[in-house]
């Protein structure tokens, strides 16, 4: 039996997981049971230093009984329960998630859902060529992110991480309706006139790219940009004594971002604008046009 070791004073809640056995700390989701049970559940919207908002739905399982697939990474662990994450209904229903976000969205720099399209057989071409997309131009109004729609999928992290959970600065949200949603700031004003205090916790959250640093997206304008040949440095930020943990992205010699583990206990993965754009006085010749 495998079991998420809690606190003394927790109680218990035991389930099954394809038929495996699983003891997780009352509270705890159906995505930690998992997690416990060694089973690689495919997450969008979900980030552990996030509220879960059950936007994506690539998560879903199947629980005995339940007349709907339930999202794993909000659903609270009860006690025996019998879940299924490889049944014929939850694969085909991933694979249809995976397929709609892919037929309307540029997914190229989502990297960690091409191996689950891989694993469920998502092909979003099937649905052709005329399959609406968003097609709009990248949004440049500052040095330091920029904002390109084609590739945002509605996952609501940027705006958990603007809002209640890391910076309650509200200067986003979810504008529009349908296919005309949109992340957006209040009466869709530049981000200069908006309450944005440029943390770039949003930045930090994004799974798709659709939201990111403005040298990460020269970088690949130029076809420059090389992850797989990047170092990472883990330091201490040196602006103020808080002791923010930072990740230092280094390619040919020179930082091109700043991000901070999630697991931190200071940080929990969010920055202020010091920490996140606030390296280049260590290389002052950087080039940030």
């Amino acid at each position: 039996m495998t079991v998420l070791e809690p606190r003394s004073t927790e109680t218990l809640v035991s389930l099954t997981i394809d038929g495996r056995p699983v003891t997780v700390a009352a509270g705890q989701t159906v995505l930690d049971a998992c997690s416990a049970a060694g089973v690689d559940t495919p997450t969008l919207c979900y980030a552990e230093n996030l509220t879960p908002v059950n936007a994506c739905r690539v998560c879903v399982v199947e629980h005995e009984g339940s007349r709907t697939l339930i999202p794993s990474c909000s659903r609270k662990a009860e006690e025996g329960m019998e879940i299924k994450t490889n049944s014929e209904r939850v694969r085909h229903s991933r694979k249809m998630v995976l397929e709609f976000l892919g037929s309307g969205v540029d997914m190229s720099q989502a990297t960690q859902l091409h191996s689950w399209m891989e694993e469920y057989g998502a092909d979003p071409s099937r649905y052709g060529p005329d399959a609406e997309r968003i097609n709009e131009p990248v949004k440049i109004q500052d040095d330091l992110y920029i904002r390109d729609y084609d590739k945002c999928v509605l996952c609501y992290k940027c705006v958990e991480a603007c809002g209640d959970d890391a910076q309650l600065t509200f200067a986003i949200a979810v504008s529009g309706r349908g296919f005309g949603a949109r992340i957006s700031t209040e009466y869709d004003v530049t981000l200069p006139d908006s309450a944005c205090v440029y943390c770039g916790n949003c930045v930090g959250v994004c799974p798709t790219g659709a939201i990111q640093f403005k040298t990460e997206f020269d970088l690949r304008q130029a076809e420059q940009w090389k992850p797989e040949e990047q170092t990472i440095t883990q330091t201490i930020c040196s602006y103020c004594g808080v002791g923010c943990n930072l990740e230092m992205h280094v390619q040919d010699n020179t930082i091109v971002k700043v991000t901070s583990p999630s697991d931190h206990s200071v940080t929990h993965g969010h920055l202020c604008i010091k920490g996140r754009f606030g390296w280049t006085y260590v290389q002052p010749t950087i080039n940030r046009k």
